[in-house]
């Protein structure tokens, strides 16, 4: 077989890749999660460098996510879900295309560390809490007790019923049913991964640096040792006998017929995790935030240039002897560069050179017969181990110097490695009266600096860790989604206002009618009998929604019964009653539908239901349609008269979903607001304008995608446009200052454009 070699690096995390998925779905897809608290899916591209395109980013954590799984498509997800657990103890489960988390699974009391999948939907998940938990249908259905340290792997195995546990205890449960049906014991430290091999076996692996095969009966029938550290994780290829593994030797191993046939070094200390991806590459994630695929096809592996580039970085790395990964090295000792013209006898063999005073070391790679470079060898000297760093009459473990401004005072930085580099940044910001701006550049630059040894090129000394312009992810992983009038094709008359006062209100119009009435079929289908919903029902909502989304009058128009079938099922229960709040989203848009739901005696019912809907404790999907459906009130006299009599408990109510990290929440609220303010234009109700200013502003503070917060200035330019004490409102509450920032964003230019209007509104 030929040898994998680098396919692609994929550069998408700011910190350590802890967990690896391959998708369902698109082909060919994989799922990662980080240290960054996000998780992503990585789609194929056709381009020639062979490359991955983030085609999703999820955020749901509210700490570092640890391990992630592919729940089994069903009828309801037919794209199937993502499972991430984390060290906030949580669980969340995402689909494929929200980046916001379906439900979240509360129940561990540690990190929950590890995650496998299986038939129905069951969801298998590990902790240091010491219990593995078995999850169906949003509940907990049993915890699996007898661990006596944290539970590092788990996985179920195809037989029905079956499940195991792997455990810091240095044990292995197999469990039926939820009851301990035998303790496998052998490693001689944590059990870090567990791999299924068919329904009678399975491979374990070990901080003990082996690797092990057992049988479903309690047999351990094979010991593989190849690894020089902890290993982290395991995977097997399709033919359910040759498998991979990675650890914190740096390296990924290929094993095939029980014999470790390659090793591939990588310029990261810790490769967390691995998976096999349907093709039969290889992925892996590290400490340095960098997914790395690997494949043994020619068609697929990279260019000569990049292989290059990955050669350049590996020889580039420095290796900490500590660390046991080459053996006992005495320098003294060592031959020359002379050495490396004998031929190495096995693939990843490691030899070292002396080169003058410094040590390199170098793998023999079989598929090209040569030595390469993979590191030079540091001693302990250049590292600060042991707390000598005096500061302040204190010892430090690092005291970093930090240049802020050219040429300005350089600032030190104390920090011992037990603490949370986030607060003392904080610290640090707040000491040196700095803006709070930097918290992530300061917490990330201490990350990067104090991670183990440094691997990787060596930080340039006395470098300015604020010039680098971060990749500031909330901004660049959200694409604009505007809807009609603002989309980028906005006309851009510099020398004329075009963008407020906005009083015609702005509409979500856009509709897929077979496929809203598609999916409430689909969830009806599912649905409980007591709560499905009859035949008839759905008749008729899908001919109101034909007459609402039909641009021409053909259609007769919506009757009564219609209307009434549409109040009843938008009652039905929150998990399955998204399509219908589309529907109801297009109908009232309709001068009848309006009229109908939105008249006095209905108004305030109709009103009610939308915002039991936006709970913040709510789904996303319900929160962004009931939104939307408000948005789309303003196109009936009715409406706008219902919403302007509301809206103090309305806005109020949509205020608090700024808090919900969902861009389609934010650019839905954002044009709630500026429907409002488009209404109470011309209009000396101060009371109800100070209410659109206060909204509008505490949510720029929060929002982040381009398109909410230019929907937001525009409703902030309304609101202040040719009314004086509007403007001098906005003045006091500190609007210009907030949205100075603004002022200078080019992409897309209408932000930065709008912004400069309010601000010279405000003057």
């Amino acid at each position: 077989l030929a040898a994998a070699v680098c396919q692609c690096s994929i550069p998408g995390h700011e910190m350590d890749v802890r967990g690896l998925a391959t998708a369902v779905f698109p082909e060919g897809a994989f799922v990662s999660v980080s240290r960054d608290r996000t998780g992503r899916v990585w789609v194929p591209n056709s381009s020639p460098d062979k490359g991955f395109t983030e085609m999703h980013c999820m955020s749901g954590h509210s700490n570092f996510v640890s391990c992630v799984c592919i729940i089994q498509p069903n009828e309801t997800y037919p794209r199937g879900l993502i499972a991430t657990g984390g060290n906030d103890n949580n669980i969340c489960i995402f689909t494929m295309d929200q980046p916001q988390p379906l439900f979240t699974l509360k129940g561990h009391n540690n990190t929950v560390c590890t995650l496998s999948s299986g038939k129905f939907g069951t969801l298998l998940s590990g902790s240091w809490d010491t219990t593995a938990r078995v999850w169906l249908n949003e509940k907990c259905m049993m915890t699996l007790q007898g661990h006596s340290a944290a539970v590092w792997a788990v996985i179920i195995l195809p037989e029905q019923g079956l499940m195991l546990s792997g455990s810091a205890d240095k044990t292995i449960k197999l469990w039926k049913a939820g009851r301990c049906e035998k303790t496998f014991t052998g490693h001689e430290d944590c059990v870090r991964g567990l791999a299924v091999i068919s329904n009678t076996e399975f491979l374990s692996c070990s901080n003990d640096s082996s690797i092990r095969r057992w049988l479903v009966t309690g047999e351990c029938v094979q010991v593989y040792y190849s690894h020089t550290n902890y290993i982290y994780s395991i995977d097997v290829f399709p033919n359910g006998q040759d498998f991979i593994s990675t650890g914190e030797d740096r390296t990924v191993r290929i094993w095939r017929n029980g014999e470790c046939v390659q090793t591939i070094r990588l310029p990261a200390q810790s490769v967390w995790c691995c998976c096999i991806l349907p093709n039969g590459d290889i992925a892996v994630g590290a400490s340095d935030g960098i997914i790395r695929v690997f494949s043994e096809a020619h068609d697929r592996i990279a260019s000569a240039e990049d292989l290059q580039t990955f050669e350049d970085e590996l020889a580039k790395a420095t290796i900490d002897p500590k660390t046991g990964d080459l053996g006992d090295i005495k320098t003294e000792d060592l031959p020359g560069r002379e050495h490396l013209s004998e031929p190495g006898n096995r693939d990843g063999q490691t030899r070292l050179i002396k080169e003058g005073q410094n040590v390199e070391a170098y793998q023999w790679s079989v598929g090209d017969a040569r030595w390469v470079k993979i590191g030079d060898v540091v001693g302990g000297s250049n590292q600060q181990t042991s707390k000598c760093v005096m500061y302040e009459g204190k010892e430090y473990d690092y005291v970093f110097t930090i240049d802020v401004n050219e040429g300005g005072p350089s600032m030190k930085l104390p920090y011992n490695i037990s603490e949370d580099p986030w607060l003392t940044a904080h610290n640090f910001l707040q000491k040196n009266d700095l803006s709070p701006m930097f918290l992530d550049q300061v917490a990330n630059f201490i990350i990067e600096n104090t991670k183990g040894h440094v691997v990787g090129p060596a930080q340039p000394t006395g470098g300015d860790p604020f010039t680098g312009q971060k990749n500031n992810a909330s901004f660049t992983s959200f694409s604009s989604t505007g809807s009609g009038a603002y989309s980028s094709a906005d006309l851009r008359q510099r020398a004329t206002n075009s963008y407020f006062p906005k009083t015609d209100g702005v509409m979500f119009e856009q509709a897929n009618a077979s496929q809203i009435i598609a999916k409430l079929k689909e969830l009806n289908a599912a649905a409980p009998q007591e709560q499905k919903l009859s035949e008839d029902v759905l008749e008729s909502l899908s001919r109101l929604l034909s007459t609402v989304c039909a641009p021409g009058a053909t259609e007769p128009p919506p009757n009564i019964q219609q209307i009434n079938s549409l109040w009843k099922a938008s009652h039905l229960p929150e998990d399955i009653v998204f399509p219908v709040l589309d529907i109801m989203r297009l109908a009232v848009r309709h001068p009848q539908v309006n009229e109908t739901l939105c008249g006095e005696a209905e108004g305030v019912q109709l009103c009610n239901h939308l915002l039991s809907l936006m709970r913040p404790e709510g789904r996303a999907a319900n929160q962004m349609l009931a939104l939307r459906t408000l948005c789309n009130c303003f196109s009936g006299r009715q409406g706008r008269s219902l919403l302007l009599a509301q809206r103090e408990t309305v806005l109020s109510r949509a205020a608090d979903l700024a808090a919900v990290c969902n861009k389609n929440i934010h650019i839905a609220l954002a044009t709630l607001v500026l429907n409002y303010a488009g209404c109470l234009h011309g209009q000396p109700d101060l009371e109800a304008k100070a209410q659109c200013l206060s909204v509008a502003s505490r949510a720029l503070e929060t929002v982040q995608d381009k398109e909410a917060v230019f929907r937001l200035l525009v409703a902030l330019g309304t609101t202040v446009a040719s009314d004086q004490t509007a403007q001098d409102l906005a003045r006091s509450l500190g609007v210009n200052s907030q949205i100075l920032k603004y002022s200078t964003v080019s992409d897309p230019s209408k932000v930065g454009e709008c912004c400069q209007l309010v601000l010279k509104q405000l003057q």
